[in-house]
């Protein structure tokens, strides 16, 4: 059996369960953790932030309800309201991040968040990976090649179309996957306690 994590990292509530997933991982070493990024700001979605009126309250509700953090320099995108979220170019980043450490993937997915919530940096940008992959101890410019390469791209696709094959229809969405079978254990958002007793049911 493994977990597979599912989540956009232009999603607000996948940036809340981080610190969750973080401690469902360091309380099951034992299961592998595949991370599979989805197309939440794709196509016809890709457009300015101020578009999603929704953004600031819902990102008021993640804080309160998850302890998740914004930092200023996000406020500051949300509030000039042009920024356009491109989960493509996002899951190309997740891509070649995973490609240099598949090990440490939600670690860096993790880190990807950050640098879009709390730091304000645009996850289309080859510099926020370059500044990422170095931070991790990463080679930057091998990260940067792959971000920009057109395999990243194919990657992506393969990646929204496993989440598609999942049954995912939601961010983030954690799985315990043993073979063709695939269980929920968090929708949007749960506590590391509530996915332990829905782990322990599988076993």
């Amino acid at each position: 059996m493994k977990l597979v994590y599912v989540f956009d990292a232009y999603c607000g509530w996948s940036h809340g369960f981080s610190a969750t997933l973080r401690e469902v991982i360091s309380r099951h070493p034992e299961l592998p953790v595949e991370v599979v990024t989805g197309g939440l700001f794709s196509g016809s979605r890709r457009v300015p932030i101020r578009e999603f009126g929704y953004v600031q309250g819902a990102n008021a509700q993640i804080a309160e309800l998850t302890g998740a953090r914004f930092g200023e320099a996000y406020e500051r995108l949300i509030a000039d309201g042009s920024f356009v979220m491109d989960s493509e170019a996002a899951a190309r980043g997740v891509a070649a991040l995973r490609g240099a450490a598949p090990e440490r993937a939600p670690e860096l997915a993790a880190e990807l968040q950050t640098a879009f919530y709390l730091d304000g940096l645009s996850l289309s940008d080859p510099a926020t990976y370059r500044t990422l992959a170095a931070a991790a101890g990463l080679d930057a410019e091998t990260v940067v090649a792959a971000f920009q390469a057109p395999q990243a791209r194919a990657e992506a696709e393969a990646d929204f179309r496993r989440a598609a094959d999942l049954g995912v229809t939601g961010f983030p969405t954690l799985l315990a996957v043993d073979g063709e079978q695939a269980v929920p254990l968090a929708r949007g958002r749960a506590t590391a306690d509530e996915i332990d007793r829905r782990l322990s049911g599988l076993s």
